[in-house]
């Protein structure tokens, strides 16, 4: 067993549970390449998951997973992982992180992460401590961008004047960045003219960053933007084109004609993958994620060992555990929040209770989202919504 011979009878896993349950966001779509785009007058219905782990002496940690559109893959995992977890010792987050990485090798160890986000929610709330507190602690306000959704052909985000109109919406309530998502066809011309558009329109004025989200068809295509990003001034310009944003080299290529600092490794999954595209200077910031990345003990990791290096590390998305992680963090700029537009709710699950929001409106006057201050991750989850809701609900237990 993992905790090995000091482990406390009272904090071995006794009880898992794994809730299945879905939910309908208005105005938003699927695009021709999958991803979710705005669509005036279109209905999603989503998928999401919540984890609850007890322990013998009913100490207890939840997580709700932020990221809709991959929720599908991450529970299977998940499933697949649960009853490696019982009878392990809660308190021994390093060794159960070394355990599951193995375990799911083969599977890049997606699933792995909300059950190690769930540990450390059960050790702040054991401890009585939020857990950029047990982390370290750094600050309480984070800096936000406003990152859109992929742009749509139908009434929403459809043209560049629709993203500078946006743009102008977002600084007036208290942004000072915003990031575009631009359209799912990758047309390099289209997507080079909107971030020329917003850049005359907002730039100077708020700090502009470009994802291309590897819809950019070739290398002659990534360079087009990316001198429109140079020309514009962007911050950064994040995973160009369709190397999917595996590929050190051709990201290496890419910098020998782009002046724009380069974002990547948000599809390159854990600590050690990372670590090449550091040594072989393929990327200016790196990106790490805790729904991602093996949790919070990943992420943190990543965001040291880029620390170690002088790098800057950013998070991807919005959520709690994407808030403790950052607020424990000195080497990282901006929280994203992922995904907005206009006439659009965000995406992510309607759980968040303890006055917990990654909705537009939530930004402060500085220009910063909060970090939670109650123990654990800091929030209170809806569980009659979970539970009215729920299509699954799989529950493990330890063999008495």
């Amino acid at each position: 067993m993992a905790g090995g011979t000091g482990t406390r009878p009272g904090s071995r896993i006794a009880r898992v549970e794994l809730h299945e349950f879905g939910y309908t966001v208005d105005n938003l779509g699927v695009d021709a390449s999958g991803n979710r785009c705005v669509m005036k007058g279109a209905k999603s219905e989503l998928s999401a998951f919540a984890v609850v782990i007890e322990t013998v002496d009913g100490e207890r940690g939840e997580y709700c997973s932020v990221h809709s559109g991959k929720n599908g893959v991450m529970v299977g995992q998940v499933r697949g992982l649960v009853p490696h977890l019982l009878g392990e010792d809660a308190e021994a987050r390093e060794a159960i992180y070394n355990k599951l990485k193995r375990l799911h090798r083969h599977f890049m160890a997606v699933g792995h992460s909300a059950l190690d986000i769930a540990l450390w929610d059960l050790a702040g709330k054991s401890a009585g401590k939020p857990v950029w507190r047990m982390l370290g602690g750094y600050r309480e306000r984070l800096p936000v961008y406003a990152s859109t959704l992929n742009g749509g052909r139908h009434g929403i985000l459809d043209s560049k004047e629709a993203y500078g109109d946006f743009a102008e919406q977002c600084l007036a309530l208290g942004y000072r960045g915003f990031k575009i998502h631009g359209w799912g066809e990758g047309d390099a011309r289209e997507e080079a003219e909107n971030l020329l558009h917003c850049a005359r329109q907002v730039g100077g004025r708020m700090t502009l960053m470009y994802d291309a989200a590897s819809e950019l068809k070739t290398f002659a295509d990534a360079i087009h933007v990316g001198k429109a990003c140079d020309e514009g001034g962007y911050y950064w310009y994040e995973d160009p084109f369709m190397d999917a944003g595996w590929s050190p080299h051709a990201a290496r290529q890419l910098k020998e004609h782009v002046k724009t600092p380069l974002l990547l490794t948000e599809h390159v999954r854990g600590l050690e993958a990372k670590a090449p595209w550091i040594t072989e200077r393929a990327t200016d910031f790196t990106r790490t994620d805790p729904d991602y990345d093996m949790g919070i003990t990943g992420a943190m990791k990543i965001a040291h060992l880029s620390e170690a290096f002088g790098l800057d590390c950013e998070i991807h998305a919005a959520g709690p555990a994407q808030r403790h992680c950052m607020a424990a963090m000195r080497n990282s700029n901006w929280y994203e929040l992922s995904l907005v537009a206009p006439g659009v709710r965000n995406p992510v699950p309607p759980v968040f209770g303890s006055g917990y929001s990654d909705e537009l409106d939530a930004i402060g006057a500085d220009g910063c989202f909060p970090v939670p201050t109650d123990p654990g991750l800091g929030v209170a989850y809806d569980w009659d919504f979970i539970s009215r809701n729920r299509k699954a609900l799989q529950v493990f237990t330890l063999e008495k």
